[in-house]
């Protein structure tokens, strides 16, 4: 039986946060147009990015989140992030969130990190459910998370605000039934 590392296949691998990611993290958690896309509303320093990737080391089950980095093996580039959030330990749970920079969407590249995120975190975590809640004219994310087999178990309405208004949002679902 061929063993298969957990966090990486034959396109990438998910790995910790490094202090040379500061520029890229700035760059995604800076950029306006992303900001609807999740719950930031205001930019991060430089230096409240330094104080995450040095306390990244604390893990998963002390700080209640994971963020890895995705790096595309045969640049050796990184190309994005993905984050386990709410990680709740008692009901065996947690948000996904994920972002792919501009210039690598359309390759695969999020399926494949959705794919690996999901198996750490139903094999290794051992979680019965992870969730991650989309804007609803976020049509790529949703894609992204239906052809990875989430469900949609519900609309949240009025749930965000953005520039035209509140957005409804939809909250995606996949369950563990092994």
């Amino acid at each position: 039986m061929k063993q298969t590392q957990l966090l990486q296949n034959e396109h990438i691998r998910l790995r910790a946060l490094e202090p040379e990611d500061l520029e890229l993290l700035y760059k995604w958690e800076n950029d306006t147009l992303l900001w609807g896309k999740g719950d930031t509303v205001s930019p991060y320093s430089r230096y409240a990015l330094k104080q995450y990737i040095s306390a990244s080391h604390r893990g998963i089950y002390e700080l209640k989140q994971q963020r890895m980095m995705i790096e595309q093996l045969e640049r050796s580039e990184t190309i994005g992030a993905i984050d386990i959030y709410e990680f709740d330990v008692h009901n065996k749970k947690a948000g996904i969130g994920i972002v792919v920079d501009h210039a690598a969407r359309g390759c695969g590249y999020a399926t494949q990190a959705l794919q690996l995120t999901v198996d750490y975190a139903f094999g290794f975590l051992g979680l019965h459910q992870v969730y991650a809640y989309i804007a609803v004219d976020n049509q790529p994310s949703i894609n992204l998370f239906t052809r990875s087999g989430f469900i949609c178990s519900g609309i949240l309405k009025d749930w965000i605000v953005s520039s035209e208004g509140y957005k409804d949002v939809v909250l995606y679902q996949k369950i563990n039934t092994k």
